[in-house]
């Protein structure tokens, strides 16, 4: 399968896209932390080295909700702030990013998450965490909104909310719901190692889930990881390590290079949208609101290779949008900027 950008567009591929993420009006619910970022004003310095940093809303299932809701879709986030001042202005973001809130709660011996983020060089970013215990580590599951769950066609999540307890019990009882449900399960593992006990705890829970998504996106570093040191560009690795049979979908996200797609019929490769990065953190939670915002409207699309093909393109583009603007939920795009960055690759 040709991979080159022009091999998936035509004229009326940004009307097409529109128009069906226009229609969408089913929902994708949310599941996991909700923080804040911290980015320093200035790129490729440490943390102690940075002048000053700005406060920027974050959490990758949050950015995801925030990223469909940008794009025109429907979204709800299920998970737990403090009780404080950083708490309520991030519900009050989700709010005004029409992110449905009512499945939300507020800890009252806990504070909301915090994580510093350093910006390399090279664009790349690293975090410093503080969570002893934070407020999403304390979702118990009696405080799920069960109709709100089961209210998705979608239901995502990544594997953050399972390192510690009761969030790991809330977090399955969730999925169970949603899967009784008829929900179709997306996964992302969202690897940060900083957070878990050791790395054989990382990759214990991260694939105690595995076999129960239907869709599971990876970057090249999370399979290095997961499969002990393999070649994350080996497709018989993808398939016999991370393939399982009752999955859907796999992508594997490239950065700026683009992605691949796995399905039980097919796989292939949809090369990346080219723009100049500031800032890649949030990338890969676009790319997920850029696919599942439109697999929201046509939950069969992994079966049609050309209409997935085109659906990725799109996806590549959410992310590539969002690199050209620092932090996470400020820098994700609307429908109309990423059809915009479209036609200019194409032009």
């Amino acid at each position: 399968m040709a991979d080159d950008l022009s091999s998936d567009l035509s004229d009326d591929l940004c009307a097409e896209m529109e128009a069906k993420l226009k229609v969408s009006n089913s929902l994708v619910v949310c599941f996991g932390e909700l923080l804040i970022d911290f980015v320093p004003t200035v790129a490729g310095v440490s943390l102690a080295e940075a002048p000053a940093f700005k406060k920027s809303p974050g959490g990758a299932p949050a950015n995801v909700a925030v990223g469909i809701s940008r794009l025109g879709g429907s979204s709800a986030f299920i998970g737990k702030v403090g009780k404080d001042e950083f708490g309520f202005m991030l519900a009050e973001i989700l709010k005004q990013n029409k992110v449905d809130t009512s499945g939300m709660r507020f800890d009252t011996g806990a504070r909301t998450a915090l994580a510093f983020v350093t910006l390399r060089a090279d664009g790349e970013r690293e975090f410093l965490f503080f969570r002893n215990p934070s407020a999403d580590m304390l979702l118990h599951e009696s405080e799920l909104d069960v109709n709100l769950i089961e209210k998705g066609s979608i239901f995502h999540y990544g594997s953050i909310s399972l390192i510690e307890e009761p969030c790991r019990s809330a977090h399955l009882a969730a999925m169970r719901i949603a899967k009784s449900a008829g929900s179709f399960l997306s996964y992302d593992p969202n690897l940060r190692l900083p957070l878990w006990p050791s790395e054989e705890d990382a990759r214990r829970g991260i694939m105690s889930i595995w076999d129960q998504a239907d869709l599971i996106k990876v970057s090249e570093e999370e399979i290095i990881f997961l499969t002990g040191g393999d070649d994350a560009y080996d497709d018989n690795v993808v398939l016999k390590k991370l393939f399982h049979p009752n999955l859907k979908l796999l992508l594997v996200t490239e950065g700026s290079e683009g992605c691949r797609y796995y399905t039980q019929n097919f796989r292939g490769r949809v090369t990346g949208v080219k723009v100049k990065a500031v800032d890649t953190t949030g990338a890969g939670d676009a790319f997920v609101g850029g696919i599942l915002s439109i697999l929201a409207s046509d939950i069969t699309l992994y079966q049609d290779e050309k209409r997935l093909r085109r659906a990725l393109l799109f996806a590549n583009a959410c992310g590539a949008a969002t690199v050209t603007q620092r932090g996470a939920i400020p820098a994700l795009p609307t429908r109309e900027a990423v059809l915009e960055l479209i036609r200019q690759a194409t032009a």
